[in-house]
This record gives structure tokens, sequence and C-alpha cells, in this order.
């Protein structure tokens, strides 16, 4: 397994943690990695990943509804909704992650955490509904936030990043 897709299925587990849980996200990010034999470039990227969901989640969870025709968002699953949110994240805020990664990757955790092809198939559906309103190619990524003032032409993709070819 990649260190993004270990960082990316963790961060679900903590989003889960505290949808379940509520608490301060910094005392739960603590617990959470406390001899968890984690990378630190894993635990990086989960944590960046979970303070963007959490600084970003009345909006992420707004959108999420809009893009969910005839479904209320307390009737997904815990499952699929931390994995929407955490999709919904990397698609709206992370433009140094390629949109199918993003798509990708929630397919694959849903299906493995949540109700197997089933889980994958509803993920699927709505991210690409909002994939199609991106304005930004699918398959690159472009600059993040904080690379948009650097002089660096392009952020590297690295290998766990590429996309999946079925």
């Amino acid at each position: 397994m990649g260190k993004r897709r270990d960082a990316r299925e963790r961060a679900i587990q903590l989003l889960f943690q505290l949808d379940m849980n509520p608490q301060d996200v910094d005392s739960t990010l603590r617990g959470f990695w406390h001899d968890s034999g984690a990378s630190n470039e894993t635990i990086e990227f989960a944590e960046s990943l979970v303070r963007g969901v959490m600084q970003n989640l009345s909006e992420i969870d707004l959108m999420i509804q809009k893009n969910t025709t005839n479904w209320d968002i307390s009737r997904i699953g815990k499952v699929e909704k931390c994995v929407l949110r955490l999709a919904f994240y990397e698609l709206l805020y992370r433009t140094d992650i390629p949109p199918v990664v993003s798509i990708n990757e929630a397919i694959e955790i849903a299906k493995l955490y949540g109700g197997g092809e089933a889980s994958g198939k509803f993920i699927n559906g709505i991210l690409d509904n909002i994939r199609r309103d991106l304005h930004r190619p699918a398959r690159t990524a472009g600059k993040s936030p904080s690379e948009a003032n650097a002089t660096d032409p392009e952020p590297e993709q690295t290998e766990d990043d590429q996309p999946q070819v079925n």
C-alpha cells in the first residue's frame, strides 16, 4: 500500500472517530497516532487532510447535500459520509491532487471499509457529478494554495497520486 493511500485510510478513521465522538481535533490526533507506527510522511498528509476537512466541514456537508439527490446527509452511512467528506475536500481545496486520483482513492476506500461494491458505486456517482463542475483538468495536478506564489512550474505527482487504469 502506498503512503498516501495509508494516510487517506487513516484520515477516514480519524474523521469517523470525530464524527462518532466529537471532540478537540488536536487531542484526537495525538491519541490516534500514539504507538501507530506510521511514518512522519503518512502522519503529515493524513493530518493535513483531517484538518482541512474539519476546517471546511460546513461547506463540505452543504456540497454533499447538494450533490446527493433524494438523500439527506443523515441517511448516508457513516463510513461513506467520511469518505465523501475527504474526497470533497480534496476535490474542492487540494488542487495539487488530480481529481481522478481523489475519486479513485475514495471508491477503493469505500469498497474496503463501507458496503463493498455498492458503496463504491454510490461514492462514484456522487463524486463524478462534482468532478464535472470543477474548472480544472481531471487527470493532472495544479498548484496547491501554498505553492500558488512559488516560482516552481508544477508540483510533482507522486507514484501514489497516479490514476489507476482498470
